[in-house]
């Protein structure tokens, strides 16, 4: 599925709490990333969101920075810190002209796969100008694999996304999304209307050369 979505979507989903993708914690799949030693140095958090994963870091000790284009997002993110009592850092930023750095890993929880083509390869570009040589770049996208909602993508657009100079992809392995199903997407999977699902996803791990 090929898209590109629109400001206004994101700031009203975070506006009337109809976000899918927040979900009160953070990914599991994020969670055990880092766990497994997957995430180190100064870390960067695009497409931030309610900021799950920034305050996760920032508590366990990283240098960490959520950044997001949605203002509505931004002061959620920082509404949730607060009440968690974690000095997080977010900023308000476009993912496809990032500034700043350089970031020794970045963490990208549901971002990808909302771009088009040519956003694709602004994004890319843009990670490959804030990272330092040696940088790591952790990508979950929703898979198109069934059952599924939302943007979701084949392996395929990942690694032709990274298949440019200045990148090694170094792995894609299937894993899962959480996310919460309301609507006609709680109809489909037969779960109660607001209730958390785990549909199929990928993690992508690429080096910054």
């Amino acid at each position: 599925m090929e898209i590109s979505v629109g400001r206004s979507v994101f700031d009203s989903a975070y506006e009337e709490n109809t976000a899918p993708w927040v979900i009160g914690e953070p990914q599991p799949a994020i969670v055990e990333l880092e766990k497994a030693g997957g995430i180190g140095g100064a870390v960067l958090d695009p497409g931030c969101g309610a900021g799950e994963h920034t305050i996760l870091l920032t508590r366990l000790g990283y240098d960490v920075l959520g950044v997001d284009f949605s203002r509505p997002a931004i002061e959620r993110a920082r509404a949730n810190a607060a009440e968690q009592n974690v000095d997080a850092r977010f900023e308000f930023a476009d993912a496809l002209r990032l500034t700043g750095g350089p970031f020794d890993t970045v963490v990208d929880s549901a971002l990808f796969h909302v771009f088009g083509p040519e956003e694709r390869a602004k994004y890319v570009r843009s990670l490959h100008g804030v990272c330092r040589p040696g940088a790591t770049v952790h990508v979950l996208a929703l898979s198109d694999a069934e059952p599924g909602f939302g943007p979701r993508i084949p392996d395929t657009v990942i690694r032709d996304a990274f298949a440019v100079e200045g990148w090694r992809l170094a792995e894609i392995r299937p894993t899962t999304y959480r996310g919460v199903a309301r609507g006609e997407h709680a109809e489909v999977f037969g779960v109660d209307d607001g209730a958390l699902i785990d549909v199929p996803a990928w993690l992508a791990t690429a080096t910054r050369l």
